[in-house]
């Protein structure tokens, strides 16, 4: 169920602003209708200033006027209403803590699916194209202690996205005519590190 933004501001605004029955504000806020009562009676939300979910484009006009001709109807919260829905591919933060487990993953990444380019990488793993190219020529200054570690144990990452960026590169190389590397057998790993 999608609930409106600040639901407590929304059922207060609804209150003061609509005619809909305590019931069918409380069923839009995700709120039980003695709250929305509560509210009406000014014994919960005081100083709460109103959240119109017209203005912002939770709900329309044309639905609550619907809503308070017919009770039993019920508002709903319009889908482009949930900004948090989604979230858009871009730089994603790494706690401090786990910058220094990226160069592992980076060998890791770099050692296991040579075919992924620096830019998928770089993508991946919030990362630089400097950063890779001195773990790949081991000239980065800790390069002593880089032992290749799986980036998503090291909550670096999803398996999902490591799965998309290895099978684009797979992709890629049949599209260019390149033999696709098997994976290491588990022990190998092992030995390689």
């Amino acid at each position: 169920m999608t609930l409106p933004l600040m639901p407590k501001a929304t059922a207060v605004w609804l209150i003061e602003k609509t005619a809909l029955t305590f019931e069918q504000i409380a069923d839009f806020c995700g709120m039980h209708p003695l709250e929305i009562q509560a509210i009406a009676d000014g014994e919960v939300a005081q100083g709460i200033v109103g959240y119109d979910p017209v203005a912002n484009k939770q709900t329309t006009a044309e639905q609550i006027k619907r809503c308070e001709a017919d009770p039993a109807a019920r508002l709903k919260v319009l889908e482009a209403a949930n900004p948090g829905a989604k979230r858009s591919k871009g730089a994603r933060y790494t706690p401090v803590a786990k910058r220094i487990d990226r160069p592992d993953a980076i060998a890791f990444v770099l050692r296991n699916y040579p075919l992924v380019q620096d830019a998928a990488i770089v993508k991946l793993l919030g990362t630089t194209k400097e950063t890779i190219q001195k773990v790949r020529e081991r000239s980065h200054w800790n390069s002593a202690n880089i032992k290749p570690r799986d980036p998503v144990i090291l909550g670096l990452c999803k398996q999902s996205d490591l799965n998309d960026a290895v099978n684009a590169a797979n992709t890629r190389a049949v599209r260019e005519g390149q033999p696709i590397p098997p994976p290491l057998p588990a022990h190998a790993e092992d030995e390689a590190a």
